[in-house]
């Protein structure tokens, strides 16, 4: 069944800061009786473009392909058809969430058609079949893993929830790949000792966070208890997170809190407040002094570029904290952490191009579900 995402509720706070961020005037306010609307006419388009140029862009492009012969020398196209551009496999798959989820917010979006055209070309069956059958190799079978693979899985989310006559067929044809990479996680989490806690792809807490999404949407249960049971299992007995250890210098995930943000979909309420007031009190009391947005020193170069996508990533973040704890100190700090890094985002540096639209919407998507 498909959802329906509304903006009722937003804080107004963050709902100005949106909407100054992404272009609305202020004597626009008034004028407005529907948030989405608003966002729609100013700046929908500055977050299109980036994904929309960049998920047939082959080159450049770095593959991370394990090669077991010379046979298996080829292009990234023909070794993935549907998730070849935006510089590496995982871009591409995010920089499709990314046009689904624009055109389920906003379906007026002038570009619309050739958004749909584009992103029938890609997720073809026949591509898709071919994705499925990449992962299968001998060599293969942890390409991606987890980060593309929780990205799939919201992928597939994202078209479940895209209320157009193109998404059913986009998501029949998805499904093979949407299966294989939920029973490789399935297959993978129990073998996984220990969590990984580092700020970047690899990061435990958020595949574990997407996954766990895409299991409550499509109700996957088993892929849930088990999500359910390995994040208590990996972080229940955490205390005292480091913050003031991070950022690391390549890092667009926050280790502390990302963790932080799983955690608050897991526990229920009441042991959830238990849990952060050992984990990071300064949660309960919104006073994370020391948690400034991550200043980039030079866009061109791909791994420092990775600091505007923390920015994104920790807004999104403190979003889904502030809602388990009811703090709208920590809404104002994602808001801020959102506002640095939205404008800065540049056709002119691919480096960062080619994926921060998908963070800087994800933050967005965030906050506007807030109650």
């Amino acid at each position: 069944m498909r959802k329906t995402f509304t903006m009722s509720g937003i804080p107004t706070l963050t709902l100005i800061l949106l909407l100054t961020c992404l272009g609305a005037r202020a004597d626009d306010l008034d004028e407005v009786p529907d948030p989405m609307a608003a966002l729609s006419r100013d700046k929908a388009e500055y977050l299109y473009q980036f994904a929309f140029h960049c998920i047939d862009q082959e080159y450049p492009n770095k593959t991370g392909h394990t090669m077991a012969d010379a046979e298996d020398l080829a292009t990234p196209s023909t070794l993935h058809p549907a998730f070849y551009g935006c510089l590496d496999w995982h871009s591409a798959v995010h920089g499709h969430w990314t046009l689904v989820k624009i055109l389920t917010l906003y379906p007026q979006l002038a570009e619309g058609d050739a958004v749909r055209q584009k992103l029938a070309r890609s997720l073809t069956r026949e591509n898709i079949l071919q994705e499925a059958a990449y992962f299968e190799r001998e060599h293969n079978k942890t390409f991606e893993r987890t980060y593309g693979w929780v990205w799939l899985l919201k992928l597939a989310e994202a078209l479940d929830n895209w209320d157009d006559p193109l998404a059913d067929e986009l998501q029949s044809n998805l499904q093979p790949l949407t299966d294989l990479l939920e029973t490789r996680l399935i297959e993978f989490l129990p073998k996984l000792t220990y969590p990984v806690r580092v700020g970047e792809h690899p990061n435990t807490a958020f595949a574990l966070s997407f996954a766990l999404d895409y299991a409550r949407s499509f109700q996957r249960d088993t892929l849930e208890a088990l999500i359910v049971s390995r994040a208590r299992e990996y972080y229940l007995a955490d205390r005292q997170c480091p913050l003031t250890w991070e950022p690391g210098g390549f890092d667009f995930l926050s280790p502390c809190l990302q963790e932080a943000a799983l955690m608050a979909k897991v526990l229920p309420p009441a042991d959830y407040v238990v849990w952060a007031d050992g984990f990071l009190p300064e949660l309960l009391t919104g006073t994370l002094t020391g948690l400034q947005p991550a200043v980039v020193s030079d866009r061109s170069d791909g791994k420092l570029a990775h600091l505007d996508g923390l920015n994104f990533s920790r807004a999104w973040c403190l979003y889904e904290i502030s809602r388990a704890l009811d703090s709208p100190a920590l809404i104002s700090l994602a808001d801020e952490h959102l506002a640095f890094s939205y404008d800065k985002i540049s056709a002119d540096e691919y480096a960062g191009a080619h994926w921060l639209a998908s963070f800087a919407l994800y933050a967005l998507k965030t906050a506007m579900e807030m109650p």
